[in-house]
């Protein structure tokens, strides 16, 4: 190893440890006094070849880096029993339309839904950290667009939303109705729009025109699709 590459390797590897929020290769050159982004990057990865294995691991979440314990060694750390605090059945379908189809307006929530959503259940997701307001749609009336955040990745272990689970992987885990054809019909159209937009698969996700047959939660009012 060359001096030059231990002394970034250290450097990189302190600033890290030192910093209360995960940071991005760029915010780590800058700190570091303009260090080469390649280096930082070269670092990176050697870091976390060399904590793989190790009882604390470097892992990028959303292009931010940080230290976290080995996902193994959890049950070792609890000394208190864990409050599960549970997203109601709205929030939950709010926050997998946001994460599969964002940038995404209320209204256009709703239209895939066919429900209305309460103010109130953004919040909560807000609150949690896993969605931000993201800007407004240049339409008129200029609604304000929802994405998730990093904090979104961290919380549910995914380096990026390409990790997000597919159709598949959602009825084989048993979270997806196998006779909700109508959700199913949509994600096939979504994925059919996103390889005919983006044959390189470079696209995050496209938002999907139709809307799956819904029932109403408890306090929410069915609306037609727009």
């Amino acid at each position: 190893m060359s001096e030059e590459l231990d002394e970034a390797l250290r450097a990189v590897e302190a600033t890290l440890f030192a910093s209360e929020e995960p940071m991005t290769a760029e915010a780590l050159s800058g700190h570091l006094g303009g260090m080469e982004i390649a280096s930082v990057r070269q670092a990176l990865a050697t870091l976390a070849d060399h904590y793989d294995q190790r009882g604390i691991c470097l892992v990028e979440r959303g292009k931010r880096w940080h230290f976290e314990t080995a996902p193994d060694l959890a049950h070792l750390l609890r000394r208190e029993r864990e409050q599960v605090r549970r997203l109601s059945r709205a929030a939950t379908e709010v926050l997998a339309i946001i994460a599969y189809h964002e940038p995404v307006s209320r209204a256009e929530i709703e239209s895939i839904r066919g429900v209305q959503t309460a103010k109130g259940t953004l919040d909560v997701l807000m609150e949690a950290g896993w969605i931000k307001m993201a800007g407004r749609r240049e339409v008129p009336g200029r609604p304000v667009i929802y994405a998730t955040t990093p904090s979104f990745l961290d919380h549910f272990g995914l380096s990026t939303r390409r990790d997000l689970p597919g159709i598949d992987e959602l009825k084989a885990a048993g979270l997806l109705d196998p006779v909700d054809d109508a959700f199913e019909e949509a994600m096939d159209a979504a994925g059919a729009d996103e390889a005919e937009a983006d044959p390189d698969g470079d696209a995050d996700a496209d938002e999907i025109d139709g809307a799956p047959e819904y029932v109403p939660a408890e306090g929410e009012e069915s609306v037609s699709p727009t």
